[in-house]
């Protein structure tokens, strides 16, 4: 076995298992049942917006200090946090523990970009597309069990949701211990840039009019110094900032909504009724591969910036049509299917437009485009959080009304790209007016 797939293996189980958390799908009945001391309300409005407000703040910070570090210590400190996350699911009760604990889960999510960008760092280039897609396999394989399994365990009763969250705990702990086997990463993107890049890189920054530093130049300027030029060179064209955008706003409204969706299905169905979101979450991460797996195979000349912008105006609006028939919904089941349908859209699009913006930026600037991207989206859903959520916030929905917010926010996307387009067709068929002379 090469190198590169030693390191591959290594970084799939860890994925595997950082994602195998079996309570997820049903964490909202698990905080609002007799386990701890906090009303419904006090759910949605005064602890989920902790970790919305804990990620933002953090993840700035942890992409700087993950470079720095060279991955690998905040790969372990995400093992870590998620553990100590876990460890307050099932050892507190109060508000106020669960405050902390949404903190502490913001830092878990944020560190999560040091798994994302530890591949570039530590894998040859040519090996990007092959252990990405083993990556991200393998993630999804794990999320796919873990609410498989949590279907099972509590529709034949063989577990409570408690018992659920124990599981989680096991297995964030086994996801700490694995982190320590990761090999070290001796160099990475800019604090410790390879001091003789490869005749690929020399070329590849040639041709995006790179800066080159200099090596009398400190590592703090040196890594300014690259950081700005990747920063310039992608958002200076504006197709990277179109997709971009909508790649923000995907981050944003996706968050927000598998965030709350729980709370949703609750008010829909009741205290009584029995609940499928395992089983809806199953089908919902076995769909969305498949259907980013078919992203891939999009023919070239669909993809067209004009068609590009068409498909995903009109998919903007169905995921918005999906989203509201999970709301006004009383049935509990159609709220199931048009959640399923918004989700499986969205794996498509976000795949679709993340191989799109790959193809407009250099490879070594993969981590800060898709990281500065994330931040935008993160900063979107704290604003809406803040708006539409918080309960010091300016509105304070109640939870069909939120959703209602963000079905309509899909459905304003989708009308601001079919402007995008009108603009691009006026723009192509501009040269074609010649002036008299």
């Amino acid at each position: 076995m090469e190198q590169w797939q030693r390191v591959s293996l290594i970084l799939c189980i860890f994925g595997f298992l950082k994602e195998f958390r079996p309570s997820e799908p049903f964490v909202f009945q698990f905080l609002t049942g007799p386990w701890h001391n906090v009303t419904v309300e006090q759910v949605v409005q005064d602890v989920f917006p902790i970790g919305t407000y804990s990620y933002v703040a953090q993840l700035v910070v942890v992409f700087l200090i993950t470079d720095y570090f060279r991955y690998k210590p905040l790969i372990i400190v995400a093992g870590l946090a998620g553990t100590l996350v876990w460890s307050l699911f099932v050892w507190t009760s109060s508000l106020a523990a669960l405050q902390i604990l949404e903190v502490f889960y913001g830092t878990y999510m944020a560190a999560d970009i040091a798994y994302w960008t530890y591949i570039y760092a530590k894998v040859d280039r040519r090996h990007y597309q092959k252990v990405t897609s083993h990556i991200r396999s393998a993630t999804q394989a794990g999320r796919f069990l873990a609410a498989t399994t949590s279907q099972t365990l509590i529709y034949f009763g063989i577990t409570d949701y408690l018992g659920l969250n124990y599981i989680s705990l096991g297995v964030q702990l086994a996801t700490t211990v694995w982190a320590f086997m990761l090999p070290p990463v001796p160099a990475s993107m800019y604090f410790h840039h390879r001091e003789q890049p490869s005749e690929e890189e020399i070329e590849l920054k040639s041709d995006n009019h790179q800066t080159q530093t200099q090596p009398s130049e400190s590592t703090w300027q040196r890594a300014t110094t690259l950081l700005w030029s990747h920063f310039r060179s992608a958002y200076s064209n504006f197709t990277i900032i179109r997709y971009s955008l909508w790649y923000s706003l995907a981050v944003c409204f996706y968050y927000q909504i598998t965030s709350y969706v729980q709370a949703l299905w609750s008010a829909i169905g009741g205290p009584d009724t029995v609940l499928w979101n395992g089983a809806v979450e199953a089908i919902l991460t076995l769909m969305g591969s498949l259907v980013a797996l078919l992203a891939g195979f999009v023919p070239q000349r669909f993809l067209k910036l004009h068609t590009t912008i068409l498909g995903l105006s009109m998919i903007a609006i169905l995921e918005g049509l999906g989203l509201l028939m999970a709301t006004k919904t009383s049935n509990l089941t159609v709220s199931y299917v048009g959640y399923t349908l918004f989700g499986i859209l969205h794996a498509f699009t976000i795949t679709l437009v993340s191989s799109e913006i790959a193809k407009h930026i250099s490879d070594d600037s993969f981590a800060l485009i898709f990281g500065i991207n994330t931040m935008v989206g993160l900063v979107s859903q704290t604003i809406l959080t803040l708006a539409v959520v918080d309960n010091d916030g300016w509105f304070a929905l109640d939870i069909r009304g939120q959703f209602t917010v963000y079905s309509y926010s899909f459905i304003a996307i989708g009308l601001l790209f079919t402007i995008f387009l009108v603009v691009e067709l006026c723009r192509r068929r501009k040269p074609e007016t010649k002036q008299p002379d």
